[in-house]
């Protein structure tokens, strides 16, 4: 007895799967006789038809993100930055000194021949270099 046009019939009917569905043996006469979708769902209430309940995992768990090339954020090194924002600061600090007559042209070029090396710090050491200097 082929019944796999009555199962399919079940299937659209109770809308699950085709594995969940299962046919009880004593009743298979009662199954065979029935062609309407009305006809399956007064059978699976009579209990003719069992309807199996879900099986494995019921939640699906979040995926951990993976650290790839795409997820790596750089860093920003501001070396230069620093670098530019001190300068441009001396220089302006010793260009005031100069043009106030505090400082000779070649104290001046000497001084920012240090500035470009690197040789102050701050400009608090810039001062302080000066000041002793001066002495």
């Amino acid at each position: 007895m082929n019944l796999s046009k009555k199962k399919l019939l079940a299937v659209k009917t109770l809308k699950v799967g085709k594995d969940r569905i299962v046919f009880v043996k004593s009743r298979l006469e009662d199954i065979k006789e029935a062609i309407t979708k009305q006809d399956i769902k007064d059978l699976q209430k009579d209990g003719a038809i069992i309807v199996k309940e879900i099986k494995g995992r019921k939640k699906n768990l979040k995926k951990k993100s993976k650290r790839s090339t795409g997820n790596i954020r750089k860093k920003v090194k501001t070396r230069k930055a620093d670098y530019v924002i001190m300068t441009r600061k001396l220089r302006k600090y010793v260009r005031e000194l100069r043009n106030h007559g505090k400082l000779s042209r070649d104290e001046a070029l000497d001084i920012r021949k240090k500035i470009r090396n690197k040789y102050y710090k701050s400009l608090g050491n810039l001062k302080e270099h000066i000041r002793r200097d001066k002495k």
